[in-house]
Protein backbone atom coordinates (compact mmCIF):
# COMPACT_ATOMS: atom_id res chain seq x y z
CA UNK A 1 0.00 0.00 0.00
CA UNK A 2 1.14 3.29 -0.84
CA UNK A 3 0.80 6.60 1.36
CA UNK A 4 -2.03 7.71 -1.11
CA UNK A 5 -4.00 4.90 -0.80
CA UNK A 6 -3.21 4.83 2.89
CA UNK A 7 -4.58 8.62 3.50
CA UNK A 8 -7.87 7.34 1.58
CA UNK A 9 -7.69 4.78 4.21
CA UNK A 10 -7.75 7.33 7.07
CA UNK A 11 -10.16 9.48 5.72
CA UNK A 12 -12.42 6.43 5.07
CA UNK A 13 -11.72 5.70 8.75
CA UNK A 14 -12.13 9.12 10.25
CA UNK A 15 -15.68 9.55 8.17
CA UNK A 16 -15.39 11.65 5.30
CA UNK A 17 -18.63 11.08 3.50
CA UNK A 18 -17.89 13.51 0.08
CA UNK A 19 -14.63 14.99 -1.62
CA UNK A 20 -15.11 18.21 -4.22
CA UNK A 21 -12.36 18.60 -5.86
CA UNK A 22 -10.94 18.51 -9.99
CA UNK A 23 -7.96 15.99 -10.79
CA UNK A 24 -4.52 17.18 -12.22
CA UNK A 25 -1.25 15.58 -12.69
CA UNK A 26 0.49 15.78 -10.11
CA UNK A 27 -2.94 14.59 -7.40
CA UNK A 28 -3.31 11.89 -9.80
CA UNK A 29 -2.02 9.32 -6.96
CA UNK A 30 -4.24 10.52 -4.84
CA UNK A 31 -7.29 9.91 -6.96
CA UNK A 32 -5.99 6.53 -8.55
CA UNK A 33 -7.00 5.49 -4.52
CA UNK A 34 -9.63 7.58 -4.20
CA UNK A 35 -11.40 5.56 -7.23
CA UNK A 36 -11.75 2.51 -4.89
CA UNK A 37 -13.06 3.97 -1.88
CA UNK A 38 -16.16 4.38 -0.57
CA UNK A 39 -15.86 8.24 -0.36
CA UNK A 40 -18.07 10.34 -3.22
CA UNK A 41 -15.96 12.53 -5.15
CA UNK A 42 -17.64 15.45 -6.68
CA UNK A 43 -16.42 16.68 -9.93
CA UNK A 44 -16.83 20.52 -10.21
CA UNK A 45 -15.69 22.42 -13.21
CA UNK A 46 -13.17 25.13 -11.55
CA UNK A 47 -11.62 24.95 -8.43
CA UNK A 48 -13.28 27.97 -6.64
CA UNK A 49 -16.20 26.15 -6.73
CA UNK A 50 -14.83 23.12 -4.99
CA UNK A 51 -13.70 25.24 -1.96
CA UNK A 52 -16.87 27.08 -2.17
CA UNK A 53 -19.18 23.97 -2.05
CA UNK A 54 -16.60 22.37 0.80
CA UNK A 55 -17.67 25.30 2.88
CA UNK A 56 -21.42 25.51 2.79
CA UNK A 57 -21.15 21.18 2.93
CA UNK A 58 -19.73 22.16 6.36
CA UNK A 59 -22.01 25.10 7.37
CA UNK A 60 -25.08 22.67 6.44
CA UNK A 61 -23.82 19.44 8.60
CA UNK A 62 -21.17 19.91 10.64
CA UNK A 63 -19.80 16.77 8.75
CA UNK A 64 -15.71 16.41 8.60
CA UNK A 65 -15.14 18.30 4.82
CA UNK A 66 -12.63 18.29 1.81
CA UNK A 67 -11.48 19.80 -1.12
CA UNK A 68 -8.26 18.82 -3.49
CA UNK A 69 -7.00 20.17 -6.54
CA UNK A 70 -3.74 19.81 -8.12
CA UNK A 71 -0.20 21.89 -8.18
CA UNK A 72 0.02 25.47 -9.03
CA UNK A 73 -3.02 26.61 -11.49
CA UNK A 74 -5.31 24.14 -9.56
CA UNK A 75 -4.20 25.04 -5.82
CA UNK A 76 -3.90 28.69 -6.67
CA UNK A 77 -8.11 28.36 -7.69
CA UNK A 78 -8.37 27.82 -4.44
CA UNK A 79 -6.65 30.98 -3.24
CA UNK A 80 -10.33 33.54 -2.88
CA UNK A 81 -12.44 30.98 -1.53
CA UNK A 82 -10.65 29.72 0.66
CA UNK A 83 -9.57 33.03 2.45
CA UNK A 84 -13.17 33.40 3.18
CA UNK A 85 -13.50 30.01 4.27
CA UNK A 86 -10.30 31.28 6.38
CA UNK A 87 -12.16 34.38 7.68
CA UNK A 88 -15.42 32.71 8.69
CA UNK A 89 -13.08 30.38 10.62
CA UNK A 90 -14.52 26.79 8.72
CA UNK A 91 -12.33 24.43 9.54
CA UNK A 92 -12.13 22.21 5.82
CA UNK A 93 -9.49 19.75 4.97
CA UNK A 94 -7.73 21.15 2.06
CA UNK A 95 -5.45 18.72 -0.38
CA UNK A 96 -3.37 19.97 -3.09
CA UNK A 97 -0.92 18.01 -5.17
CA UNK A 98 3.00 19.11 -6.20
CA UNK A 99 6.02 18.36 -8.41
CA UNK A 100 8.33 15.53 -6.88
CA UNK A 101 10.35 16.84 -3.85
CA UNK A 102 13.63 17.12 -5.95
CA UNK A 103 11.36 19.34 -7.76
CA UNK A 104 10.40 21.65 -5.04
CA UNK A 105 11.25 25.28 -5.20
CA UNK A 106 13.03 25.31 -8.72
CA UNK A 107 11.76 26.81 -11.87
CA UNK A 108 10.04 23.75 -13.53
CA UNK A 109 6.62 23.61 -14.54
CA UNK A 110 3.57 24.11 -12.65
CA UNK A 111 6.08 24.41 -9.37
CA UNK A 112 5.12 27.25 -6.81
CA UNK A 113 5.74 27.44 -3.30
CA UNK A 114 2.10 26.72 -2.76
CA UNK A 115 2.29 26.30 1.25
CA UNK A 116 4.21 29.44 1.49
CA UNK A 117 1.28 31.26 -0.25
CA UNK A 118 -1.75 29.70 1.85
CA UNK A 119 0.14 30.55 4.82
CA UNK A 120 -1.52 33.89 5.37
CA UNK A 121 -5.46 32.26 4.73
CA UNK A 122 -5.18 28.87 6.53
CA UNK A 123 -5.24 27.82 10.16
CA UNK A 124 -1.92 25.87 8.81
CA UNK A 125 -0.40 24.27 6.39
CA UNK A 126 1.98 21.08 6.39
CA UNK A 127 4.30 20.53 3.57
CA UNK A 128 5.17 16.76 4.18
CA UNK A 129 8.94 15.62 2.56
CA UNK A 130 8.07 11.94 2.72
CA UNK A 131 5.78 9.23 3.69
CA UNK A 132 6.04 9.46 7.62
CA UNK A 133 5.47 13.21 7.40
CA UNK A 134 1.97 13.06 5.18
CA UNK A 135 0.77 10.39 7.27
CA UNK A 136 1.21 12.72 10.49
CA UNK A 137 -0.28 15.63 8.71
CA UNK A 138 -3.44 13.74 7.65
CA UNK A 139 -3.55 13.10 11.15
CA UNK A 140 -2.87 16.10 12.76
CA UNK A 141 -5.36 17.47 10.52
CA UNK A 142 -8.01 15.68 11.31
CA UNK A 143 -7.26 16.13 14.97
CA UNK A 144 -7.48 20.24 14.74
CA UNK A 145 -10.47 20.13 12.75
CA UNK A 146 -12.06 17.79 15.02
CA UNK A 147 -10.88 19.20 18.51
CA UNK A 148 -9.90 22.80 17.75
CA UNK A 149 -11.65 23.52 14.72
CA UNK A 150 -10.44 27.30 13.97
CA UNK A 151 -10.21 27.29 10.14
CA UNK A 152 -8.95 25.21 6.98
CA UNK A 153 -6.17 22.92 7.25
CA UNK A 154 -3.75 22.58 3.77
CA UNK A 155 -1.75 19.98 3.09
CA UNK A 156 0.51 20.34 -0.32
CA UNK A 157 1.18 16.28 -1.27
CA UNK A 158 4.13 15.95 -3.97
CA UNK A 159 3.88 13.19 -5.85
CA UNK A 160 6.62 11.36 -5.13
CA UNK A 161 5.55 11.39 -1.63
CA UNK A 162 2.14 9.76 -2.61
CA UNK A 163 3.79 6.93 -4.52
CA UNK A 164 6.12 6.36 -1.56
CA UNK A 165 5.67 2.77 0.28
CA UNK A 166 7.72 3.70 3.10
CA UNK A 167 5.39 5.32 5.79
CA UNK A 168 4.73 4.77 9.22
CA UNK A 169 1.91 5.51 11.40
CA UNK A 170 0.97 6.53 15.20
CA UNK A 171 -1.59 8.36 17.49
CA UNK A 172 -1.85 11.39 18.41
CA UNK A 173 -1.57 12.53 22.30
CA UNK A 174 -1.50 16.42 22.41
CA UNK A 175 -4.54 18.01 23.57
CA UNK A 176 -5.13 21.63 22.15
CA UNK A 177 -3.90 25.00 23.44
CA UNK A 178 -6.52 25.81 26.54
CA UNK A 179 -6.55 28.75 29.35
CA UNK A 180 -9.58 29.15 31.73
CA UNK A 181 -7.34 31.26 34.06
CA UNK A 182 -9.94 33.85 33.47
CA UNK A 183 -12.81 32.06 34.31
CA UNK A 184 -12.99 32.89 37.85
CA UNK A 185 -12.65 36.77 37.33
CA UNK A 186 -15.84 36.48 34.74
CA UNK A 187 -17.59 34.81 37.03
CA UNK A 188 -17.33 37.67 39.55
CA UNK A 189 -19.42 39.65 36.64
CA UNK A 190 -21.68 37.10 35.73
CA UNK A 191 -22.40 37.51 39.83
CA UNK A 192 -22.99 40.76 40.23
CA UNK A 193 -24.12 41.43 36.84
CA UNK A 194 -28.40 42.45 36.36
CA UNK A 195 -28.76 42.40 32.85
CA UNK A 196 -27.07 39.09 31.17
CA UNK A 197 -26.78 39.08 27.37
CA UNK A 198 -25.69 35.97 25.30
CA UNK A 199 -23.92 36.55 22.08
CA UNK A 200 -23.41 33.62 20.25
CA UNK A 201 -21.61 32.66 17.05
CA UNK A 202 -21.29 29.65 15.51
CA UNK A 203 -18.66 28.53 17.09
CA UNK A 204 -21.10 27.71 19.44
CA UNK A 205 -23.26 25.32 17.58
CA UNK A 206 -21.98 21.98 19.35
CA UNK A 207 -23.44 23.52 22.52
CA UNK A 208 -26.80 25.05 21.42
CA UNK A 209 -29.15 22.77 23.83
CA UNK A 210 -27.47 23.08 27.04
CA UNK A 211 -27.75 27.14 25.98
CA UNK A 212 -30.86 27.26 24.80
CA UNK A 213 -31.55 25.38 28.21
CA UNK A 214 -29.37 27.77 30.20
CA UNK A 215 -31.43 30.62 28.64
CA UNK A 216 -34.63 29.58 29.08
CA UNK A 217 -34.19 28.52 32.66
CA UNK A 218 -32.52 31.88 33.10
CA UNK A 219 -34.15 34.37 31.19
CA UNK A 220 -31.32 35.48 29.70
CA UNK A 221 -31.55 37.01 26.54
CA UNK A 222 -29.87 36.03 23.45
CA UNK A 223 -28.35 37.65 20.17
CA UNK A 224 -26.42 36.45 17.33
CA UNK A 225 -23.72 36.89 14.73
CA UNK A 226 -24.15 36.85 10.91
CA UNK A 227 -22.92 33.21 10.81
CA UNK A 228 -25.11 31.66 13.56
CA UNK A 229 -28.77 32.86 12.84
CA UNK A 230 -31.52 30.17 14.07
CA UNK A 231 -29.14 28.85 16.51
CA UNK A 232 -31.53 29.51 18.95
CA UNK A 233 -35.20 29.81 16.97
CA UNK A 234 -35.30 33.44 16.15
CA UNK A 235 -39.05 33.01 17.01
CA UNK A 236 -38.33 32.34 20.81
CA UNK A 237 -38.60 35.65 22.50
CA UNK A 238 -35.18 35.01 24.37
CA UNK A 239 -33.75 35.49 20.37
CA UNK A 240 -33.76 39.74 20.15
CA UNK A 241 -31.95 38.68 16.48
CA UNK A 242 -28.63 39.29 15.07
CA UNK A 243 -26.48 42.06 16.52
CA UNK A 244 -24.06 44.37 15.06
CA UNK A 245 -24.26 46.34 11.41
CA UNK A 246 -27.61 44.51 10.48
CA UNK A 247 -28.73 44.16 13.94
CA UNK A 248 -32.54 44.05 15.73
CA UNK A 249 -34.03 47.15 17.37
CA UNK A 250 -33.80 44.69 20.36
CA UNK A 251 -30.43 43.26 20.03
CA UNK A 252 -29.11 47.00 19.53
CA UNK A 253 -30.65 48.11 22.90
CA UNK A 254 -29.39 44.79 24.58
CA UNK A 255 -25.59 45.47 23.70
CA UNK A 256 -25.91 49.01 24.38
CA UNK A 257 -27.74 48.39 28.23
CA UNK A 258 -26.21 45.22 29.44
CA UNK A 259 -24.02 44.67 32.38
CA UNK A 260 -22.56 41.41 31.12
CA UNK A 261 -22.49 40.55 27.41
CA UNK A 262 -21.02 36.61 27.15
CA UNK A 263 -19.82 36.36 24.02
CA UNK A 264 -19.44 32.40 23.05
CA UNK A 265 -17.89 31.06 20.20
CA UNK A 266 -17.85 34.51 18.43
CA UNK A 267 -15.29 36.82 16.68
CA UNK A 268 -16.24 39.50 17.90
CA UNK A 269 -16.19 41.49 14.96
CA UNK A 270 -16.74 45.09 14.45
CA UNK A 271 -19.69 43.88 12.29
CA UNK A 272 -21.48 42.27 15.45
CA UNK A 273 -20.01 44.67 18.09
CA UNK A 274 -19.76 48.03 16.07
CA UNK A 275 -18.10 50.02 19.24
CA UNK A 276 -16.12 47.48 20.60
CA UNK A 277 -14.32 49.89 23.14
CA UNK A 278 -17.80 50.95 24.72
CA UNK A 279 -17.99 47.23 25.89
CA UNK A 280 -14.54 46.39 26.43
CA UNK A 281 -15.02 46.47 30.27
CA UNK A 282 -18.14 44.64 30.38
CA UNK A 283 -17.58 41.51 27.65
CA UNK A 284 -16.69 37.81 28.25
CA UNK A 285 -15.20 36.59 25.12
CA UNK A 286 -14.65 32.78 25.02
CA UNK A 287 -13.35 31.28 21.60
CA UNK A 288 -10.67 28.88 21.23
CA UNK A 289 -8.48 30.95 18.59
CA UNK A 290 -6.41 33.49 21.08
CA UNK A 291 -6.24 35.73 18.37
CA UNK A 292 -9.78 36.51 18.01
CA UNK A 293 -10.11 37.40 21.55
CA UNK A 294 -11.32 40.97 22.82
CA UNK A 295 -12.74 42.52 25.98
CA UNK A 296 -11.75 42.74 30.07
CA UNK A 297 -12.23 38.79 30.40
CA UNK A 298 -10.48 37.12 27.48
CA UNK A 299 -10.75 33.25 28.00
CA UNK A 300 -9.13 30.91 25.76
CA UNK A 301 -11.12 27.63 25.51
CA UNK A 302 -13.69 25.56 23.90
CA UNK A 303 -17.83 27.09 24.45
CA UNK A 304 -17.95 23.95 26.40
CA UNK A 305 -15.50 23.99 29.01
CA UNK A 306 -16.71 27.05 29.87
CA UNK A 307 -20.34 26.01 30.25
CA UNK A 308 -18.43 23.69 32.46
CA UNK A 309 -17.07 26.01 34.56
CA UNK A 310 -19.30 28.60 34.75
CA UNK A 311 -22.55 29.39 37.04
CA UNK A 312 -25.77 31.51 35.66
CA UNK A 313 -28.53 33.31 37.51
CA UNK A 314 -31.84 34.57 36.99
CA UNK A 315 -32.21 37.50 34.97
CA UNK A 316 -35.20 40.05 35.14
CA UNK A 317 -34.61 42.28 32.11
CA UNK A 318 -36.22 40.46 29.33
CA UNK A 319 -39.74 42.07 29.49
CA UNK A 320 -37.78 45.33 29.08
CA UNK A 321 -36.33 44.74 25.99
CA UNK A 322 -39.83 42.67 24.82
CA UNK A 323 -41.47 46.21 25.07
CA UNK A 324 -39.19 47.67 21.93
CA UNK A 325 -40.72 46.82 18.71
CA UNK A 326 -38.30 44.55 17.28
CA UNK A 327 -39.43 45.08 13.57
CA UNK A 328 -36.97 46.27 10.67
CA UNK A 329 -38.97 48.51 8.62
CA UNK A 330 -38.16 47.54 5.24
CA UNK A 331 -39.35 50.28 3.24
CA UNK A 332 -41.62 49.52 -0.60
CA UNK A 333 -42.54 45.85 0.73
CA UNK A 334 -45.91 46.71 -0.08
CA UNK A 335 -45.14 48.13 -3.55
CA UNK A 336 -46.04 45.72 -6.19
CA UNK A 337 -45.94 48.16 -9.19
CA UNK A 338 -43.88 46.82 -11.99
CA UNK A 339 -40.75 46.27 -12.22
CA UNK A 340 -40.50 45.01 -9.02
CA UNK A 341 -38.62 46.17 -6.37
CA UNK A 342 -35.66 43.29 -5.20
CA UNK A 343 -37.05 43.41 -1.71
CA UNK A 344 -40.49 43.00 -2.99
CA UNK A 345 -39.23 39.66 -4.84
CA UNK A 346 -36.84 38.42 -1.99
CA UNK A 347 -39.45 38.66 0.38
CA UNK A 348 -42.05 36.76 -1.82
CA UNK A 349 -38.87 33.99 -2.18
CA UNK A 350 -38.49 33.70 1.45
CA UNK A 351 -42.41 33.32 2.27
CA UNK A 352 -42.60 30.36 -0.40
CA UNK A 353 -39.19 28.84 1.51
CA UNK A 354 -39.54 29.58 4.54
CA UNK A 355 -38.17 26.52 6.20
CA UNK A 356 -35.38 26.02 3.45
CA UNK A 357 -31.61 26.18 3.68
CA UNK A 358 -31.04 29.36 1.60
CA UNK A 359 -27.59 29.91 0.07
CA UNK A 360 -26.98 33.78 -0.71
CA UNK A 361 -24.11 35.77 -2.52
CA UNK A 362 -22.68 38.55 -2.65
CA UNK A 363 -23.91 42.26 -3.44
CA UNK A 364 -27.31 44.49 -2.69
CA UNK A 365 -29.53 41.31 -2.21
CA UNK A 366 -28.30 39.72 0.56
CA UNK A 367 -28.91 43.05 2.65
CA UNK A 368 -32.41 41.83 2.25
CA UNK A 369 -32.40 38.33 2.63
CA UNK A 370 -30.68 39.39 6.09
CA UNK A 371 -32.96 41.29 6.96
CA UNK A 372 -36.18 39.57 6.10
CA UNK A 373 -35.40 36.12 6.12
CA UNK A 374 -36.02 34.80 9.94
CA UNK A 375 -34.62 31.16 10.84
CA UNK A 376 -35.96 28.56 13.01
CA UNK A 377 -32.91 26.99 12.83
CA UNK A 378 -29.11 26.87 12.80
CA UNK A 379 -27.44 26.86 8.90
CA UNK A 380 -31.34 27.75 7.36
CA UNK A 381 -28.88 30.93 5.56
CA UNK A 382 -25.57 30.61 4.41
CA UNK A 383 -23.15 32.69 3.25
CA UNK A 384 -19.37 33.87 2.75
CA UNK A 385 -20.23 36.79 5.31
CA UNK A 386 -16.36 38.22 6.69
CA UNK A 387 -14.51 38.04 3.49
CA UNK A 388 -17.84 38.79 0.94
CA UNK A 389 -16.98 37.56 -2.09
CA UNK A 390 -19.03 36.92 -5.20
CA UNK A 391 -19.67 34.00 -6.55
CA UNK A 392 -20.77 31.46 -3.17
CA UNK A 393 -24.05 31.03 -4.29
CA UNK A 394 -24.19 28.18 -7.22
CA UNK A 395 -21.07 26.48 -5.84
CA UNK A 396 -22.45 26.37 -2.15
CA UNK A 397 -25.81 25.30 -3.15
CA UNK A 398 -23.84 22.35 -4.38
CA UNK A 399 -22.21 21.92 -1.32
CA UNK A 400 -25.56 22.65 0.73
CA UNK A 401 -27.09 20.10 -1.48
CA UNK A 402 -24.49 17.16 -1.17
CA UNK A 403 -24.68 17.12 2.31
CA UNK A 404 -28.89 17.52 2.64
CA UNK A 405 -30.18 15.39 -0.04
CA UNK A 406 -33.45 15.10 0.75
CA UNK A 407 -33.55 18.80 1.11
CA UNK A 408 -34.56 21.31 -1.62
CA UNK A 409 -31.32 24.03 -1.59
CA UNK A 410 -32.38 27.59 -2.32
CA UNK A 411 -29.87 30.41 -4.13
CA UNK A 412 -31.01 33.56 -4.29
CA UNK A 413 -27.71 35.65 -5.95
CA UNK A 414 -27.81 38.68 -8.34
CA UNK A 415 -26.98 38.60 -11.60
CA UNK A 416 -23.36 39.65 -11.34
CA UNK A 417 -22.99 36.77 -8.32
CA UNK A 418 -24.31 33.73 -11.23
CA UNK A 419 -22.07 34.68 -13.74
CA UNK A 420 -19.04 34.07 -11.56
CA UNK A 421 -19.40 30.03 -11.46
CA UNK A 422 -22.08 29.73 -13.86
CA UNK A 423 -20.11 27.08 -15.51
CA UNK A 424 -20.89 24.86 -11.97
CA UNK A 425 -24.49 24.92 -13.25
CA UNK A 426 -23.10 21.63 -15.53
CA UNK A 427 -22.39 20.26 -12.03
CA UNK A 428 -25.78 20.61 -10.52
CA UNK A 429 -27.13 18.87 -13.88
CA UNK A 430 -24.06 16.25 -13.85
CA UNK A 431 -25.43 14.94 -10.42
CA UNK A 432 -29.37 15.90 -10.00
CA UNK A 433 -29.41 18.05 -7.13
CA UNK A 434 -32.18 19.56 -5.99
CA UNK A 435 -31.23 23.51 -6.42
CA UNK A 436 -33.58 25.93 -7.29
CA UNK A 437 -32.13 29.53 -8.38
CA UNK A 438 -33.22 32.49 -8.05
CA UNK A 439 -31.56 35.27 -9.90
CA UNK A 440 -32.18 38.51 -8.44
CA UNK A 441 -31.40 40.65 -11.95
CA UNK A 442 -31.17 44.60 -12.01
CA UNK A 443 -28.64 44.05 -15.09
CA UNK A 444 -25.98 46.42 -12.68
CA UNK A 445 -23.08 45.60 -9.56
CA UNK A 446 -25.67 47.30 -7.59
CA UNK A 447 -24.00 48.15 -4.30
CA UNK A 448 -20.81 49.47 -6.31
CA UNK A 449 -23.45 51.86 -8.48
CA UNK A 450 -24.68 53.68 -4.79
CA UNK A 451 -21.08 54.02 -3.83
CA UNK A 452 -20.08 55.95 -7.09
CA UNK A 453 -22.85 57.82 -7.03
CA UNK A 454 -23.51 58.52 -2.88
CA UNK A 455 -19.77 58.02 -1.87
CA UNK A 456 -17.93 59.50 -4.26
CA UNK A 457 -20.33 61.91 -5.98
CA UNK A 458 -19.26 60.09 -9.62
CA UNK A 459 -21.83 59.12 -12.47
CA UNK A 460 -22.33 55.29 -12.85
CA UNK A 461 -18.91 54.15 -14.37
CA UNK A 462 -18.50 50.29 -15.05
CA UNK A 463 -21.53 49.06 -13.44
CA UNK A 464 -23.85 48.62 -16.31
CA UNK A 465 -24.20 45.01 -16.82
CA UNK A 466 -25.02 43.90 -20.87
CA UNK A 467 -26.76 40.24 -19.53
CA UNK A 468 -27.11 37.25 -21.50
CA UNK A 469 -30.48 35.31 -21.89
CA UNK A 470 -30.06 33.46 -18.55
CA UNK A 471 -33.02 30.86 -19.38
CA UNK A 472 -31.19 30.00 -22.73
CA UNK A 473 -28.21 29.84 -20.94
CA UNK A 474 -29.74 27.31 -18.34
CA UNK A 475 -31.24 25.34 -21.20
CA UNK A 476 -28.09 25.17 -22.99
CA UNK A 477 -27.06 23.37 -19.81
CA UNK A 478 -30.16 21.03 -19.65
CA UNK A 479 -31.71 23.20 -16.75
CA UNK A 480 -35.20 24.39 -16.93
CA UNK A 481 -35.42 28.18 -16.54
CA UNK A 482 -38.17 31.03 -16.85
CA UNK A 483 -38.19 34.62 -16.51
CA UNK A 484 -40.32 36.40 -14.11
CA UNK A 485 -41.48 39.77 -14.12
CA UNK A 486 -44.81 40.01 -11.66
CA UNK A 487 -45.38 38.55 -8.72
CA UNK A 488 -48.18 35.78 -9.67
CA UNK A 489 -45.37 34.11 -12.08
CA UNK A 490 -43.60 33.14 -8.63
CA UNK A 491 -46.31 30.47 -7.85
CA UNK A 492 -44.99 27.78 -9.86
CA UNK A 493 -41.27 28.49 -9.43
CA UNK A 494 -41.09 25.17 -7.97
CA UNK A 495 -41.05 23.72 -10.92
CA UNK A 496 -37.99 25.36 -12.68
CA UNK A 497 -33.97 25.21 -11.61
CA UNK A 498 -33.52 28.65 -12.72
CA UNK A 499 -35.84 31.28 -11.92
CA UNK A 500 -34.53 34.80 -13.74
CA UNK A 501 -36.27 37.97 -11.76
CA UNK A 502 -36.42 41.08 -13.36
CA UNK A 503 -36.42 43.61 -10.80
CA UNK A 504 -35.22 48.05 -10.94
CA UNK A 505 -32.59 49.18 -9.54
CA UNK A 506 -32.44 49.83 -6.34
CA UNK A 507 -30.36 51.27 -3.00
CA UNK A 508 -29.89 49.32 -0.49
CA UNK A 509 -30.51 50.41 2.67
CA UNK A 510 -27.09 51.78 4.84
CA UNK A 511 -26.64 50.58 8.07
CA UNK A 512 -27.39 53.90 10.54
Amino acid sequence: MNVAAYLVKILEEEGLENIFGLPGEQILPFYKALKDSKINHVLVRHEQAAMHAADAYYKSSHKLSACVATAAPGALNFTMALAGAYKDNVPLLVLTGDNPTDLRNKDVFQSLPTSEIFKNIVDESFNPLNGTEAVYALRAAIYKIKHDPKGPVHINLSSDVLLSEDFQDFDLCYLCENDLSNVKKAQKLINKSKKPLFVLGSGAISQREVLKLIAESNGIPVTTTFNSKGIIDENNPLNLGMAGTRGTPRADYALKNSDCIIALGARASERTFTSLEEIEDRLIHVNINKKHLKGDYPIQGSVEDFLCEADFKKADWLDEILEIDNKIAVEGLGDKTLPLRPQVAIDEILKQYRDNIVIGDAGSHITWVTLLKKSSDFGQLLFQSALGPMGYGIPGAIGAAVANPDKKIIVINGDGDFQMNIQELATIKEYGLNILIFIINNSQYGIIRQHEVNKYDMEPYQTDLKNPDFVKVAEAYGLKAKRVEKLEDFQDAEDYDIVDVAVRFEDIPLPK
